[in-house]
């Protein structure tokens, strides 16, 4: 129940005070967000993590001058892949071989399989794709956050183009996605912060085929 009760605190927080996330905290949300599952263990996404305040108050401009981007501890900016290429799959393909050990002839087969698939598609299909993924990591980011007591406003309401110049991602083949700013809510400022959560009723949201 403690997963709950703490899924249950949590919101998007309108306003941050400013407080520091501590390292080891912010590791675990990282880490979450690294251990979760993507199509085919590609991983095809980057996440950056913001600290630095001129860089923070650059976003948010980028978003709407929503202003727990600059009062947020930190801001993880999800960055996809914005293409699919044989380097970056046979790099996850060589990577899990080194790490276990070992390659068989199915994993290599499987190997093929995605090149043969991804490779040809337009960069446009493939990106696509690959921000679905970072959907993935960027819940579990926020469900680690709320296991540790870190308020995390999930965002899309930003300029992916503002972003992307501001961190140089296109220079490295990444599109920005998401924007996840991480701290404390300011009880005195969040206009949020004391209206009760709203969510569908469970025979809403719920049907089971038995």
């Amino acid at each position: 129940m403690e997963l709950l009760d703490k899924l249950k605190w949590r919101y998007a927080a309108k306003a941050m005070n400013g407080e520091k996330v501590s390292d080891e905290k912010l590791e675990r949300i990282l880490e979450a967000a690294r251990l979760a599952p993507t199509s085919s263990g590609l991983q095809p996404f980057e996440i950056f993590v913001v600290s630095n305040q001129e860089v923070k108050n650059q976003l948010k401009e980028a978003a709407s001058n929503q202003p727990q981007v600059a009062d947020a501890s930190h801001v993880l900016v999800f960055a996809a892949w914005d293409t699919y290429t044989a380097e970056r799959i046979n790099y996850m393909f060589d990577l899990t071989n080194e790490v276990r050990g070992f390659t068989n002839d199915g994993w290599e087969n499987y190997r093929q399989f995605l090149l043969n698939t991804y490779v040809p598609k337009s960069a446009e299909e493939n990106f696509v794709h690959t921000a679905k993924q970072a959907y993935i990591a960027f819940g579990a980011a926020i469900i680690a956050a709320s296991f540790e007591g870190v308020d995390a406003t999930p965002m899309e309401g930003f300029s992916p183009e503002k972003v992307d110049e501001i961190l140089g991602l296109r220079e490295k083949g990444l599109r920005s996605v998401l924007l996840l700013p991480l701290g404390y809510r300011d009880t005195e400022k969040d206009w949020l912060e004391k209206l009760e959560k709203v969510r569908k009723p469970k025979d809403k949201f719920i049907t089971e085929v038995k």
